[in-house]
């Protein structure tokens, strides 16, 4: 079954994320971009960087994408996740500008 498909900077983001590219990854958001997970907010590229290091690229997070949604102007993913911290299925909520990330959320 093929990938669902992601808007072009959703993808750059997560490709960069699988592939442990910690620069490509910070290069996906806007530059007032930010993380939010499960409410602890990580804003601008250095909050982002300290947060990926400790949780996401850090510990080798992978993203299996299984779901992609179109939910007003967000876009939510989920995705199974692997890794060496947090492993299981997730929601990603991403709102994009232009051809940035500007907001990444994870839930439930």
């Amino acid at each position: 079954m093929p990938a669902p498909q992601l808007p072009a900077p959703i993808d750059r983001l997560i490709t960069a994320a699988n592939n442990g590219d910690t620069e490509g990854f910070l290069n996906a958001f806007t530059a007032d971009g930010s993380v939010n997970d499960w409410g602890r907010v990580f804003k601008g590229r250095e909050a982002i960087k300290g947060w990926s290091d400790n949780e996401f690229i850090g510990v080798q997070a992978r993203l299996a994408v299984t779901a992609v949604r179109a939910d007003g102007d967000e876009t939510v993913v989920t995705a199974t996740v692997g890794g060496n911290g947090f492993n299981g299925p997730s929601d990603f909520a991403f709102r994009v500008v232009g051809d940035a990330v500007r907001e990444m959320r994870i839930s439930g």
